[in-house]
């Protein structure tokens, strides 16, 4: 008999006592019941420890310790997870209702799908949605030319098997971009799927970590891309797409292209090689999930 998937999830805090209850919340309150709950607290002095153990009961796994950092405790909270979809949630942004559903929902209905990514959405500070949209197709080569944004981290879900072959590790040495470099990883073993399901969503505030250092979120991200390891055939593609797309802005403002259906070729040349997965959508006719090019 086939046993129904089991979700880890994990949330680091460090002093967000102002919004943790109502991340926990959202994680406690949904609907499907087969998932396991890791805070992992890096030693607060606000009202947070109080909050956490008035849920202590309902939790898989909870500590409060120095840490290094959000991506040590992180990896702290996967390695006492036993799931078999994992994901993270920070102690200041949300999951929407319905969520762990439509998770399993995607992973059953396909077996070949490793890891996912919902509609990008956003919340302010008094949970009220302040945007949503489509996840972008991005591949392996998007990533690898610095073309990376964004793969929303709140919304973004794989498969234990996938973070096996992928190393079982978030880089616990970055700062603000490991989301970025476990994607990088993640995107060499696998095709990440667009879902148009709501997952999880950023809260967007003033004192945001992220939010007050992004060129340095994205400066940290570039390094993880200019040392990661790629074969032979990657590289030489790489190139083939960057002179390609040099072409291209050379010629944009000439016919050329257009009248010899050149610019048509060279956009197919590209597609093909980076390989986009087809998105997840609900099929309006039987509101079941179907992929859609």
């Amino acid at each position: 008999m086939n046993l129904p998937l089991k979700i880890s999830i994990v949330t680091p805090n460090y002093n967000l006592g102002n919004f943790i209850e109502r991340t926990i919340l959202s994680v406690l309150n949904q609907s499907y019941s087969n998932f396991e709950y890791i805070i992992i607290d890096g030693g607060s002095t606000d009202q947070s420890i109080d909050i956490i153990k008035k849920y202590s009961d309902k939790l898989h796994y909870w500590v409060s310790e120095k840490d290094n950092g959000m991506y040590d405790a992180i990896q702290k909270g996967f390695e006492r997870s036993t799931g078999d979809i994992m994901m993270w949630i920070n102690s200041d942004d949300l999951l929407h209702p319905g969520a762990f559903e439509n998770i399993v929902e995607v992973f059953t209905s396909f077996p070949e799908v490793e890891w996912i990514t919902g509609l990008n959405t956003a919340f302010d500070e008094k949970d009220r949605v302040t945007g949503a949209c489509e996840a972008r197709k991005i591949s392996n080569y998007n990533i690898l030319s610095k073309d990376y944004k964004w793969i929303q981290q709140e919304t973004t879900v794989w498969k234990r098997s996938l973070w096996e072959k992928s190393g079982s590790y978030i880089n616990n040495k970055a700062k603000l971009a490991g989301d970025l470099e476990l994607w990088l990883r993640f995107s060499m073993k696998a095709k990440l799927y667009p879902c148009n399901l709501l997952i999880g969503g950023f809260r967007q505030r003033s004192s945001n970590q992220l939010t007050l250092e992004m060129d340095k979120y994205c400066k940290e991200a570039n390094f993880f891309i200019d040392n990661m390891n790629i074969s032979f055939k990657i590289k030489i593609n790489l190139m083939f797409i960057t002179f390609i797309n040099n072409i291209k802005q050379i010629m944009k403002y000439t016919l050329v292209l257009d009248i010899f259906f050149i610019r048509r070729m060279l956009d197919k040349s590209i597609l093909l090689i980076k390989n986009y997965p087809e998105r997840i959508v609900v099929n309006r006719l039987d509101g079941k999930l179907k992929l859609e090019k």
